[in-house]
């Protein structure tokens, strides 16, 4: 029977990159499902300084990325095989925050804000709400995801955890919500997947350079192993469709990922060539920006539901 195992943060479940040196703190089978808790972006600071939580102890210094809980290994998973991360649940914390800055100083890509700003938020989770904690008025429906679900690289380590990779990592895309299948390929033995870096809620794009952090008080995933090929990039059926991600330098080369993931992706379901599969993309596939907050860009490539039905 598959077995439900738990993880929470504390030191030696906590990191700051992706290395295929790190030792698992999990071993589980296929089939498998862990639920585990996790650290806002911050590793704890803005709660302490907005709310006066206490943080996380004891902390990087210097932090060297985003707070993962992990590395789970993965018996029975090889180079070349694909590994499904099912999820099932993502439940936020009681709070949050969002950053914005001079791009100057952030080293990121997202919109000039001139100056730092940094805004709480108290999550109601039973109402589905965010409400800002400064006065400002401020609400937004939740719509909580993971950003960074990866596993190790096959290169040695270690790897920031705020670009995304072949392997997954800082995806940061918002349409990976519970109902989602995610699949990512597998360059080491194990996988060692970590998680981290809880939105509550985020646009398309991620234009601030940060989304609405929080730590999250349940995230239930179950991970399987698919034979390969693995894809070139991560990939994911979603209740909004098909997605295919595309990573890049720059936003045109991360669309060219991601549309020429879904032509090859319509070829293959409808026994066509190519050029005619172009075609059939120009009318059924929805390109959308990921993200454009993390060094490397991403965008997404949707095919919805009501097409796949349609297409057979």
């Amino acid at each position: 029977m598959p077995a439900v195992h738990h993880l929470s943060p504390e030191p030696g479940t906590v990191h700051g990159q992706f290395d295929r040196s790190l030792p698992p703190v999990l071993e589980i089978d296929p089939g498998d499902t862990v639920i585990f808790r996790t650290l806002d972006g911050s590793w704890g600071e803005n709660g302490e300084r907005l709310f006066g939580l206490p943080g996380f102890a004891p902390r990087p210094k210097p932090w060297i990325g985003h707070a993962l809980c992990g590395p789970v290994r993965v018996r029975g998973a090889h180079p070349g095989n694909v590994l499904e991360v099912e999820i099932n649940t993502v439940r936020p914390g009681s709070w949050g925050w969002t950053a914005a800055g001079p791009r100057e100083q952030r080293l990121r890509r997202g919109l000039n804000a001139g100056r730092e700003v940094l805004i709480g938020w108290r999550l109601d989770t039973a109402a589905g709400l965010a409400r800002d904690a400064h006065g400002l008025g401020l609400t937004l429906p939740l719509r909580p995801f993971m950003g960074v679900l990866g596993n190790a690289p096959a290169a040695p380590g270690p790897h920031e955890t705020r670009h995304p990779r072949r392997v997954g990592g800082n995806l940061d895309c918002r349409e990976l919500v519970p109902g989602s299948r995610l699949r990512l390929p597998v360059e080491v033995d194990g996988a060692l997947f970590s998680v981290g870096d809880g939105h509550a809620v985020q646009g398309d794009g991620e234009l601030a350079s940060t989304a609405l952090e929080c730590p999250m008080d349940e995230v239930s995933l179950t991970f399987r192993l698919l034979p390969g090929p693995a894809p070139a990039r991560p990939q994911a059926s979603t209740p909004a469709g098909e997605i295919f991600l595309g990573l890049g330098q720059g936003l045109d080369e991360a669309v060219q990922d991601a549309a020429d993931q879904a032509v090859d992706f319509l070829a293959r379901r409808l026994g066509i060539g190519t050029p005619e599969a172009i075609v059939v993309a120009g009318l059924a596939v929805q390109l959308r920006v990921t993200q454009v907050a993390n060094g490397t860009v991403g965008a997404h490539a949707l095919i919805t539901p009501d097409v796949l039905v349609h297409l057979g």
